[in-house]
Order: structure tokens, then sequence, then C-alpha cells
């Protein structure tokens, strides 16, 4: 325990992340970890973008946390699998996706502002909107992906996996606009403290409202890429990126609270929540149990992580 204390906090998933790999290479030999560390890296990929926009939403503050990605991811990838296969442009595609989430985003922040609803209730009511206007776009069928996303989602060059090191780029610049950009630090400010935040001259609506729409474009596009990985668009497709973004938050060393925020360490808790999905998967665990040893884990690690402390 005493050692825990020592390392930083995001770095708590990673090493999680570990152990599930070498458990998982005891189990069942070497031979199967480089299949498993490749469908690991493409999901968490894609939860490490819906969880970044996550991210940005709980830095700003205390109860600033979006129930709608689910939804919103949804929404965005019934819309743009129509919209290219209407235009057979996977571009087109991708921009009417992160279109759909910016939009969604506003309608959150608008409901929080215009109503001055708290943002679970906002969000968690926009949620069943986006449903079920998802719903209309598909109904229960799944809208298959263009096959240049399909590609694009399982592309290799020279055995690397091309959208989980593009994603890590995207990382790189969600981490320096925390770090380093104007935008970044007023968010932090406005979590550390909205009051001192406002006479310092920062806008604090202004500045949450940009951490909704990027919340909702960054699930706009989680949702697109997931469209292309699995085959299409299905309405169940959002269901495990509820809770799991916010856990993925905490655990790679974001302040729940607001006002600190790790771009890297989400990548860690990422990899640890997909790595355990396909380590219960592959142990044949029933549903229910592994529902049940998912939300045990996650109590106890994020129980056991030294919160961060605002500097």
């Amino acid at each position: 325990m005493t050692l825990l204390k020592n390392l930083a906090p995001w770095t708590y998933g990673f090493i999680a992340a570990a152990l599930i790999v070498i458990v998982m290479t005891l189990a069942t030999g070497f031979d199967s970890i480089g299949a498993v560390m490749s469908t690991a890296l493409a999901f968490g990929a894609i939860s490490v973008i819906a969880a970044t926009g996550q991210m940005f939403v709980i830095a700003t503050g205390p109860g600033n946390i979006d129930l709608s990605v689910p939804a919103v991811l949804t929404l965005a990838a019934y819309v743009a699998m129509t919209a290219a296969a209407a235009t057979s442009s996977a571009i087109i595609g991708l921009a009417v996706a992160v279109g759909v989430g910016l939009l969604a985003g506003a309608c959150n922040y608008g409901a929080i502002l215009a109503l001055r609803l708290p943002p679970i209730i906002a969000t968690l009511a926009w949620s069943f909107v986006f449903q079920s206007i998802a719903f209309n776009f598909g109904g229960e069928s799944t809208l298959k992906p263009p096959a240049a996303l399909s590609a694009f989602t399982s592309l290799r060059v020279a055995g690397l996996q091309i959208m989980p090191v593009t994603i890590m780029l995207l990382s790189a610049v969600a981490a320096i606009t925390l770090t380093r950009g104007v935008w970044g630090r007023r968010a932090l400010a406005v979590g550390q403290g909205e009051a001192a935040a406002h006479f310092a001259g920062v806008s604090v609506r202004r500045t949450r409202l940009v951490s909704y729409l990027l919340c909702g474009g960054a699930a706009g596009l989680a949702g697109y890429l997931l469209s292309g990985f699995t085959g299409g668009a299905a309405l169940n497709m959002g269901d495990t990126y509820l809770m799991e973004t916010i856990a993925i938050v905490a655990l790679g060393g974001t302040l729940i609270s607001g006002g600190q925020a790790n771009a890297v360490g989400i990548w860690g808790a990422a990899l640890f929540f997909n790595l355990m999905g396909i380590m219960l998967n592959t142990f044949q665990f029933q549903a229910g149990a592994r529902f049940v040893i998912m939300g045990v884990l996650i109590v106890a690690i994020v129980a056991i992580v030294p919160k961060p402390k605002v500097r």
C-alpha cells in the first residue's frame, strides 16, 4: 500500500492492465496475447475517445457529468451511417457524426443554462430524446458502415494498428490543451473554483459550453469508429459507455470534483476495463457474474487510488 501511495494515481490503470496481461498469459499461453492486446487496443481506443470528452466536462466542476454519452454515441452512429450510405462517402459520415455530437452537446448545456437544471438531470433527459431519434433512424436493425471506414478501423501498417495510434495523437492534443492551452487552463480554473475563476475574468458559461460541445463531439466520433469496427450501428452499442466513461476518467487520475484532469491516464484505465472484459469472457463468466465482478473491481481500485491534489 505504501508503494502504491508513492505512485502517481494515473499510473494505476496501467499497472492493473499489466497484471491482467500477466494473468491471461499464464492462463492461455503467450501465443494468444497478441490477439488479446489487439482487441483491447481497438476497443480501448474508442473508450478513450468517449472518456476524454467526459473528462473535459468533469474537469469543469462538481456535478458536471454527461449521462447522455451512450445515447449521443448511438444517435451519431445511426445518422452517420445513413448519411454515408446516401452519399457513398465515409468522410461525410465522419463530419455528420461529429456534427450530431456537437449539436447534442449544445442541447445539453442549453438545457442546463436556460432551464437551470442540474447537469445530471438535463443530460439524462436529453439521452431519452437522442435514443428515441436513433430508433426512428434504424429501428432495431443494424446500419452497415461504409467500406472505407471498416478498412480504416482494422488497418495495419507493418503490424501496427493505425486507429489506436491516431487516437493516441488526439490524446496528446487533449493533454497539451489541458496543460498549455488557454481554454484548458480556464476549464481547470473553473473546476477549482467557479467564483474565483469568474473574478479572474474567465467566462464560466462559455468554458463549460465548450466542454459539453467537446464531450458531444467525442461521443459522436466514438460512435462512428465503433460502427466501423463492429460492423454497423446498433441500438445497444452505447450501453457499456455510461458508467465506464466515468470510471475510466476517475481511475485515469481526474478529480470527479473537477479542477484536475489527466488525458494520458485515461489510456491505462481504458485498457484495464477492456482487458478485464476480455478476460472474463475468456474464462466464460456469465453476464451477471461479469457485471458483479466489474462493479466490485471498479469500487476497490478507485477506493485505493490516492486522490489527486489540486495544485
